[in-house]
């Protein structure tokens, strides 16, 4: 794992700081070796909030066998939460535990893919960019719902989507419809990866649902942690 980027314990106002000039790090360009496996990372919360639960599921990547991937490795990471709950810091909140997990694995993967924002965050700095950094790894943030930025009416088509736009007119992600007739998702570039590469990569991954494959099955394998105590 490359160097540290630096310290967790900031006071929030040095960490708005620190993410701006941190922001300028950040890849938009694609910088990626071949891609043999995919991870993805799902990022909550237990005992109240006291404790981060980061969940990451590597897939080993074939385009004939896309979108059914083969799990070839997974794992659990808890913490002790570093950061109270704080609008637009939630990196510095999730990204300790995400990043024991990564320390766990065997296989490192080429290509990351969160349950979280990427540049479409009002720093430029969410925590698919973020961790992307810390990993120096293209990282695509794959998010549920709007953080900020507006958007035109997206198509009711699997495939459909419309450029999310800052107030500065520039292009931060893109609202796709992952599946049709069923509410869309926020995919932005994380770190090393064009927009456009972003999204071909997450429609390669789409299965039934909503979600690509990676993300979906972090998300699966976070939610039985009273099951598996992995």
């Amino acid at each position: 794992m490359p160097a540290p980027l630096h310290e967790w314990n900031l006071a929030p106002k040095d960490a708005m700081a620190l993410q701006t000039k941190l922001a300028k790090r950040v890849e938009l360009n694609d910088r990626i070796e071949p891609v043999h496996h995919i991870a993805g990372v799902d990022i909550g919360f237990e005992d109240g909030g006291e404790t981060t639960r980061a969940a990451v599921v590597v897939l080993q990547w074939s385009q004939e066998a896309a979108p059914n991937l083969s799990v070839v490795e997974q794992v659990i990471q808890r913490e002790p939460t570093r950061m109270p709950y704080i609008p637009g810091l939630l990196s510095f909140r999730e990204i300790p535990a995400a990043l024991g997990a990564f320390a766990k694995l065997s296989i490192q993967p080429e290509l990351v893919m969160v349950d979280g924002q990427g540049i479409a965050h009002p720093r430029r700095l969410g925590v698919a960019a973020h961790l992307g950094l810390w990993l120096d790894t293209p990282t695509i943030g794959i998010a549920k719902s709007r953080l900020t930025g507006t958007h035109a009416e997206v198509g009711e088509q699997r495939g459909d989507w419309v450029p999310l736009t800052a107030n500065s007119g520039e292009v931060i992600g893109a609202v796709l419809r992952s599946r049709a007739r069923v509410k869309p998702v926020f995919v932005s570039s994380g770190h090393r990866l064009s927009l456009d590469t972003s999204l071909q990569w997450v429609l390669r991954c789409l299965g039934a649902t909503k979600l690509p494959e990676p993300t979906r099955l972090a998300d699966r394998l976070a939610s039985r942690r009273d099951q598996r105590r992995v």
